[in-house]
């Protein structure tokens, strides 16, 4: 199951407790106030079933209700418990403030039903729409959730053991597709994260519902003056347009990414109450009226630590529309540059480690043809970070490197962009329309520091030449730093390396190492 909204999930490769993940029951609330009584659901359509797991801190009888006011009367109620002849299960409407009555129609259909480690777990399912009139009716709109239980399995008096949390099951939104480019943003919480615990995303995984729609989802991490929910369209002059620290990046043609076995991206602990923004573009080139889009990311996480903090810098080319650079239409090779230069990263953050760089996801429009990622050390290339001559815009993928990347302070990284323009004739702006154009090179990195950008812009007041650039770094604290440089310098970048074939009898050497040298041949493939 998945649940129908541009959504965010974290999914648990640990289970502990009630508010471990389910990785078919992606909804959690809380319904009381000290963690006593949890709810997890989800749903495949609105058309189909909906599923419940309800655990209670008790080993007596549990129940839970739907009702429009929060009280009894008129509220449909299921209950159940583990008793001494087995377990129990009931389909109840409530007529008044005293004991349901049994409905004649039993609509909801138990799938387990255990006791353990003093929680009774109780699993059922339900069609979103049932044909009962005393079954409430599940819709899009919020509904009061009534829960009650005892310390026995004698159903009577709940006491004080009951309450009542405004939710909304089908917690979805379609998201209405307007004609060409259209950025959608939701900023949120991850619900139900332990303060004292942190947590390890290793792996992100698309929901892609329309994939001729969606360009491109980023999962940025917001400052702490971020306090508030909100789920609209993007850059509008809110104030989560200031959320740019990427934990996740996902673009048309990638798949699932998952880290090595060693890294994670760190979440929840100190930072259980930071807020995120869930940017999806969506590029609705053939115009279509009423397209709708549900996609999103699925997070896999574990609270296993691992023994790196991963991070991910956003390097190249500052990518607003309100820079007065253009690209010329009619061209078959223009080249953008986006310079990062390390020795900015000292004057915002005490001590800079070196950084390892172990992948990358390299992204630009439709008009772009190469990017390659140079690394400098003294003013002397001595690598390149990553190289696509052969670029692709409907193949986006974050890629492992072959071996990982060692940026020292001071070194520094040049994103160039090559594009054609020769079917254009108008300028192409860089922008964040799928027919604007964007220079990036999103680095993937341990350990973890807090800067998050690193990129530039051509220095266009003052440019005489291609060498002049501005240079900025962003610092995620509880209020953005900055650190900027107005006379950054585009270094020359040397030939992309190329590979020389030559021709030998491969087959016969390896056959005969096989024959002479078993032992040998075996060692090195269990040390490989």
């Amino acid at each position: 199951m998945r649940p129908l909204l541009p959504f965010l999930c974290l999914f648990s490769v640990w289970t502990r407790g009630a508010g471990a993940s389910d990785p078919y029951l992606p909804f959690m609330e809380y319904l009381d106030q000290n963690h006593l009584v949890c709810l997890k659901w989800g749903f495949d359509n609105l058309q189909g079933n909906i599923t419940f797991k309800l655990t209670v801190n008790t080993t007596g009888w549990v129940g839970i209700g739907f009702s429009s006011d929060g009280g009894m009367t008129g509220a449909d109620i299921v209950m159940g418990g583990v008793g001494p002849s087995g377990h129990y299960f009931t389909d109840y409407h409530a007529t008044g403030e005293f004991m349901p009555v049994v409905d004649e129609q039993q609509s909801y259909t138990l799938l387990s039903l255990i006791e353990s480690e003093g929680q009774t777990i109780m699993t059922f399912q339900r069609s979103i729409q049932t044909c009962d009139d005393n079954d409430y009716q599940i819709s899009a709109q919020p509904i009061k959730m009534i829960y009650a239980y005892g310390l026995t399995d004698v159903i009577s008096n709940h006491r004080a053991r009951r309450g009542a949390k405004e939710v909304n099951l089908l917690n979805y939104e379609h998201i209405t597709v307007p004609h060409n480019t259209y950025y959608h943003c939701k900023v949120m919480k991850f619900q139900n994260l332990d303060p004292k615990n942190p947590y390890h995303i290793y792996q992100f995984e698309p929901v892609i519902e329309h994939p001729d729609l969606v360009h491109h989802i980023l999962l940025y991490r917001c400052p702490s003056f971020v306090k508030d929910p909100y789920d609209k369209p993007c850059y509008m002059g809110d104030i989560g347009d200031a959320c740019f620290g990427v934990v996740a990046a996902w673009a048309v043609g990638g798949g699932v990414f998952e880290l090595p076995e060693n890294m994670g991206i760190p979440v929840g602990g100190a930072d259980s109450n930071a807020f995120y923004r869930l940017e999806i573009h969506y590029n609705n080139l053939n115009n279509e009226s009423g397209r709708t889009d549900s996609s999103g990311l699925r997070l896999h996480y574990t609270v296993q630590p691992r023994k790196y903090d991963v991070g991910i810098l956003t390097t190249g080319v500052l990518p607003h529309s309100y820079l007065n650079y253009n690209i010329p239409p009619k061209a078959a090779q223009f080249h953008t540059y986006g310079v990062c230069n390390t020795t900015l990263f000292s004057q915002i953050v005490t001590h800079v480690p070196e950084l390892q760089v172990f992948a990358v996801l390299l992204h630009t429009h439709l008009a772009g043809r190469k990017v390659r990622v140079g690394h400098y050390r003294n003013g002397e290339q001595i690598d390149f970070l990553a190289v696509n001559d052969k670029y692709n815009f409907e193949l986006q993928q974050s890629v492992s490197l072959g071996n990982v990347k060692n940026i020292k302070q001071g070194d520094e990284i040049v994103v160039e962009c090559t594009y054609d323009t020769s079917n254009r004739t108008n300028v192409t702006r860089m922008g964040l329309a799928t027919t604007d154009e964007m220079c990036l090179a999103f680095l993937y990195y341990y350990p973890a520091i807090k800067i998050i950008t690193c990129n530039s812009h051509p220095n266009t007041r003052y440019l005489s030449t291609n060498t002049s650039y501005y240079l900025i770094v962003m610092f995620s604290t509880s209020q953005y730093s900055y650190s900027t440089n107005p006379k950054g310098t585009v270094r020359e970048m040397m030939e992309t390396p190329t590979v020389t074939c030559h021709k030998t009898n491969a087959a016969s050497r390896i056959y005969t190492s096989w024959i002479m040298n078993l032992a040998g041949l075996i060692l090195s493939i269990a040390i490989m």
